[in-house]
């Protein structure tokens, strides 16, 4: 009984964060006009950011969209025979196999998931066009839907890119995944490395580049979220295009990196270098 009237309480807060979340995001934004030929749609400046409904710009692109569902606070449309869901206070959105990255938080706003109007724009291939002087979107919709994972993403980059993620960062903030990726990319654009996601991973050269390499937690499976920082890294996603080396200084067996190499920034446990 006790443990039933503690879920109770539980659920009642958890009711009323998400109800007052929500109040103060509408207090927070300011309404401006968002125009797709002869439809209008209302858009909302949160954060420097213009966000639409996930629903009605499914609906401006495809009559026909639909919702199909708002489970565990993921909403998922249909629209142009692809799937696009997006999550409450998550920064992605995810669409034909991909993840995009909103920088902002996806927000529940009078009852309706609102996202970041660009990324999803790219998605079904809308042009965006902010007029500064009357504070106003106007959309251009070019038709069609962006390309599919497996015609964006090379073969096992997403998989040895979530892993080495997984392997060196699952627990950070998703910010930190994301860093993580962008080292062995700027890696592998470097001359100083080898020119592909796996070799930068095993590079032996100067010894065992990355612990779980090393430890063989290389081979581990990764979790959702690393896989979706993964796949925004290769969409583009870039914390920094410098940095060259990260490391845990409370866990490191070695001071090398933080006695050769200039210091960039830290997100969580980690500190990056170029």
């Amino acid at each position: 009984m006790l443990k039933t009237f503690r879920l109770f309480l539980l659920m009642t807060f958890m009711g009323i964060f998400l109800t007052l979340g929500s109040i103060a995001v509408s207090a927070a934004s300011t309404k401006i006009p968002v125009q797709m030929g002869s439809q209008s749609l209302d858009g909302l400046i949160i954060e420097e950011k213009t966000y639409v409904s996930l629903v009605d710009f499914g609906k401006a692109v495809d009559k026909s969209s639909t919702l199909l569902s708002t489970s565990g606070g993921v909403h998922k449309i249909s629209a142009r025979g692809i799937t696009v869901s997006a999550q409450l206070w998550n920064s992605y959105i995810e669409a034909n196999g991909r993840c995009f990255y909103t920088e902002t938080t996806c927000r529940i706003i009078d009852g309706e998931l609102y996202v970041p109007i660009r990324p999803l724009a790219y998605i079904f291939n809308v042009d965006v066009k902010w007029n500064d002087s009357t504070r106003s979107v106007t959309l251009k919709d070019n038709g069609g839907v962006c390309k599919s994972a497996d015609e964006v993403y090379w073969d096992g980059a997403v998989l040895w890119l979530s892993r080495i993620i997984y392997a060196e960062s699952r627990g950070e903030p998703l910010l930190g995944k994301i860093a993580v990726g962008n080292v062995v990319m700027n890696r592998v654009r470097s001359p100083q490395f080898p020119n592909t996601i796996y070799s930068v991973i095993f590079d032996k050269k100067y010894g065992v580049q990355f612990t779980p390499v090393a430890t063989g937690a290389i081979y581990n499976y990764p979790t959702d979220e690393c896989i979706r920082a993964a796949k925004m890294v290769l969409e583009g996603t870039t914390v920094s295009t410098e940095v060259l080396y990260f490391m845990n200084p409370r866990i490191a067996t070695s001071s090398w990196i933080s006695k050769n190499r200039e210091f960039a920034f830290k997100i969580g446990n980690h500190s990056f270098y170029k």
